[in-house]
């Protein structure tokens, strides 16, 4: 790889960061592990081709075109984590995988049952990540801090919120969130 590519994946990466949390290799290979996949499964359940997937985790493409996938994405999460502490087992987890996989990503604030808590209200970090989504699939991070910018002076709190919810992290999200129900 010659310096110009690893420029090019650096900045990939970086925009994955801004866009996604992290970079999509490592939350893919996290995915992979905590639900026992292998690649070609991963892209399957996703909807995405297996060169596409490799080539998001490697960082030679930086953003998932198709806002459906992404919200594919954000349920696996979701399905890891309750794996992961036990409220899902590994038979359900091959279940709710078919499941996500037939989704066709619908309305990004839907209720179903991947996306709500024990009482049937959806959890925190489910709308969090659902709003994060939605900002995100119409604008870049950095179009987004562009606006936040533009908002500053006369609307501080809007641009709080595009600042933290469209290039922020999820937990800073998260926190923002639960320090604004009250």
């Amino acid at each position: 790889m010659d310096a110009a590519q690893q420029e090019a994946t650096a900045r990939a990466r970086e925009l994955q960061r801004n866009w996604y949390g992290e970079p999509l290799g490592a939350l893919f290979r996290r995915l992979i592990e905590d639900l026992g996949l292998n690649q070609a499964r991963l892209a399957g359940v996703l909807g995405l081709s297996a060169p596409m997937l490799s080539q998001l985790m490697s960082g030679q493409r930086a953003k998932i075109g198709n806002p459906a996938v992404v919200q594919r994405v954000q349920l696996l999460q979701d399905l890891a984590a309750q794996v992961a502490d036990g409220s899902v087992s590994a038979a359900e987890a091959t279940e709710r995988m078919d499941e996500i996989k037939k989704s066709q990503g619908g309305s990004v604030l839907s209720n179903t049952t991947q996306t709500t808590s024990s009482s049937g209200a959806p959890t925190v970090k489910r709308v969090v990540r659902e709003i994060q989504s939605l900002l995100r699939s119409v604008a870049a991070a950095g179009d987004i801090i562009d606006a936040a910018d533009s908002l500053a002076p006369t609307h501080p709190e809007l641009a709080e919120f595009l600042r933290v919810y469209g290039a922020g992290r999820t937990a800073d999200a998260v926190a923002h969130y639960q320090a604004h129900q009250s």
